[in-house]
This record gives C-alpha cells, structure tokens and sequence, in this order.
C-alpha cells in the first residue's frame, strides 16, 4: 500500500465512519478489526436501540458497515491486530497479525477508533454484588435482555415486579480513580428504563441517581417521556449496599438525599449504570504507536477543544471514545473530523513533495 493510505484501526462506529468519511472524499483506506464482525461494542453486546431514538442497534451498525464494505476505496482486515509499528508520519509501516499470518500495510497517517470498555462493577469492591448475586446486573446485561425482549430475572427466569437503576457506576468516584462523568449512563438508564416499562407495564422502575445529567436534547427526548409518559420514578440518593433477603429478592440500602434519611426497598432486579473506561485496544494502540494518554488512560489530545482528534504524534488522529466518554453522536462526529483532518495531511504531504 502506499503511503497515501490512511489506516483506521477499529471497526466500531467510528472507526466505519472514519473509513467511509476518508473514501468519500477521495482518499483511501484500510479498516483493522481485530473482531471477526464489524459494529463494535454496539454488536459485541448485543445492544437493543441506539439512544435517544431508539433505533435498533443491529440494524444501525449493519447500515454503517454495509457502507464500507461495499466501498472500492476501503480495505478491510477482520480477526487482525496490529501487533507492531514502525516509521514516522507520511511514512508509517504497520505489521498486521490476522487469519492468513503477517502482513506489513504502509501508510502515511493513522485514525485511533478503538473506543471504550464497560466499567467492571466487581473490579474494585462487591458493595453492589455484582459477581455475587445474579439479579444484579449491569446496563448491557440489560440490553441484550431488550434485545430479544425477554427481561426476566436471571435467578429464576421470572419478569421482575421492580427494577431499579443505580446511576455512576464505576463514574464520577474518586477512590477508584474515575473522577469523570461517563455522559451518556443517564440517558441510556433513562431509555431502558422506558422500554422495560413498555415490555412490562406491570412492573415499577425506579432510578436512584446523584444528580442527572441529560445534556443536548435528551431532556425531552428521554429524561421528561420517561416520567410523564412511562411512570419511571427518579430518586435523587446514595445506594451504598445491595443484600439479599430472605424471600430471594435483593435489599437496596442508601440515604435519599432529598429527605435526608436512610432508605431500605426490595427490589427483584439491579441494574448497574456503569460507566465508561478506555478500552483494551485503546490502552495496547496508545503504547504501541507512542502516542500520549491522559491519566485515566484515554488517549490525550493536546489541541483541546480547538483540535480534537490530534494526538500528541504527528499524523496519528483519534476519535470516539478513544478520546474519552462520547455517546454516538460524539463519536460519528469526531471520526468524520479526523478522517478529513488525515485526508488532507496525507495529501498535504503529497503536494509539497511533487512541489
């Protein structure tokens, strides 16, 4: 490949919008999934709708890919990981390991779009028995029950009378380190919470938050709908514990801040909203190409609000989660941004040298 290629490592969403943004405007590409399916997280846990509008995840994701795939000017690597870089921008060599062996791609810039990993609830303390009891369950265990539209719960295979939501898990919590918000737990809580609401319209939902945090137009497209239309009660408090009773239901124990006094409720299911962290790929690409992490472990952009897809390395972008927590919007967004901003280096680069 020459150097005018521009790799996007990464199949998720950004990265598909990356790959298809590079194509569009007439450059080329090769998209490097280290799955063996394109779609991302979205795909990897069995998402049931996209918020805020609910559109279904799968047929999203097939769209975006459908897009790249069927793009002459996109090359795609499934099953491969980039396991080693060399050279600089304009001129970087990658070695790919996938299902027919080793291959060296040659390209002259980068797009990072190896996105997020769901904060793990057990990870740092069993306050929430997350590992411990099986009604206790986190937002995309919860998806993939949307999914399929079948929420139970898991102990006995029965619809749950009430669900309650525990809002910035593993988000916003400066003794494990995740002193940022995640962004997009309260509306994503928010939306499943109305669509276990629609599956089962019998049974009670609550959401116990520190504060919501609904930004652009999720007020009222779902944080309003889910009160008024769907009956979701929100309660502003503290859980600190989850227990078991003696009659095979869970005991959510915390302090409602509003009142100001402790509340005890059984609840039959738990759903953990558990934020976002860089994922594995994200932490393995930023050690492997130089380039500079932030202190939680999401890639650093020092162009700030002004340039934000430039990584620290000169022809390396990144976009999406990568960066740190972005819903979908964030995401397509960035990664549209920095397949123009690779585009026009890579060419940039070509001109000065016919110059």
């Amino acid at each position: 490949m020459s150097s005018d290629t521009i790799a996007v490592i990464g199949g998720g969403p950004g990265g598909l919008r990356a790959a298809r943004g590079i194509a569009e405007i007439g450059g080329s590409a090769v998209l490097i999934e280290q799955r063996e399916f394109l779609g991302g997280t979205p795909i990897a846990e069995n998402y049931a709708g996209l918020t805020p509008h609910n559109e279904p995840a799968e047929a999203a994701m097939r769209r975006m890919a459908e897009a790249v795939t069927s793009h002459p000017a996109v090359q795609v690597r499934l099953g491969t990981q980039v396991v080693a870089a060399e050279g600089e921008a304009g001129a970087f060599t990658l070695t790919l390991r996938g299902p027919d062996g080793r291959e060296q791609v040659g390209c002259g810039a980068i797009v990072l779009a190896t996105g997020f990993g769901h904060f793990d609830p057990g990870r740092e303390t069993q306050m929430y028995g997350y590992y411990e009891f099986p009604d206790v369950i986190a937002l995309q265990d919860l998806e993939a029950m949307l999914k399929v539209h079948n929420v139970v719960r898991p102990s006995n295979g029965q619809p749950p009378e009430r669900v309650c939501f525990v809002q910035c898990v593993g988000s916003r919590d400066r003794q494990i380190g995740n002193e940022y918000c995640s962004k997009v737990c309260c509306g994503v809580a928010s939306k499943e919470a109305i669509e276990v609401r629609q599956l089962l319209p019998d049974s009670k939902v609550f959401i116990f938050y520190i504060d919501m945090r609904m930004y652009g137009f999720w007020e009222s497209q779902i944080y309003w709908p889910a009160q008024e239309q769907h009956h979701v009660q929100y309660i502003k408090g503290i859980i600190t514990e989850v227990l078991p009773t003696k009659d095979g239901r869970l005991l959510v124990r915390g302090e409602d801040t509003t009142m100001g006094r402790p509340m005890e409720v059984p609840m039959d299911l738990v759903v953990l909203s558990v934020g976002m962290e860089p994922s594995p790929g994200t932490r393995a690409m930023a050690r492997l190409l130089g380039v500079k992490q932030d202190k939680y472990g999401f890639i650093h952009a020092p162009g700030g609000p002004l340039d934000p897809v430039s990584t620290d390395r000169e022809g390396i972008y990144a976009c999406g989660a990568a960066l740190g927590p972005a819903d979908l919007e964030d995401t397509v967004s960035s990664a549209a941004n920095a397949a123009l901003r690779a585009v026009a280096y890579v060419r940039s680069r070509s001109l000065s040298a016919a110059g």
